[in-house]
């Protein structure tokens, strides 16, 4: 994230609830509440607030073949839901974002095509936490 987003106070010392510690969402998530002054706990009784990590998906999908019934573009998608929580209140209810960014497929670059995608998929990540913190400071 290019600067840091103020939060709102109750989200000082924030739980971050979620089944995949390793997703690239939730690293990246981790790293801009940090870069925010948001103290990431490690336990829900230390915490001001709880940011849930609902659903953290990603894939790709076949958008186009070839006469041949080759592959010739693909769409990559990162959907995310989420929730945040205070001890007394909600302060975003369930939601759901999700980005997508498309590619063409070339069989003779599988290399390359491997790591456009991977970058776009790091982009899509970046896009996601950047929506999802400038809704939280908008609390």
């Amino acid at each position: 994230m290019r600067g840091a987003v103020t939060l709102p106070p109750e989200m000082a010392r924030t739980y971050i609830d979620t089944q995949d510690r390793h997703s690239l969402f939730y690293r990246k998530l981790r790293s801009s509440f940090r870069q925010s002054g948001v103290q990431v706990v490690d336990s829900p009784a230390d915490a001001t607030a709880t940011f849930s990590i609902l659903g953290d998906v990603t894939g790709q999908r076949v958008l186009s073949v070839s006469a041949r019934n080759v592959p010739r573009e693909f769409e990559v998608f990162y959907r995310v839901s989420f929730q945040v929580q205070t001890a007394n209140s909600t302060l975003i209810h369930a939601r759901n974002r999700t980005l997508t960014r498309d590619y063409t497929w070339d069989e003779t670059l599988v290399l390359g095509k491997e790591k456009e995608e991977a970058l776009l998929r790091e982009a899509i990540t970046d896009d996601l936490v950047r929506i999802v913190m400038m809704q939280l400071s908008g609390i």
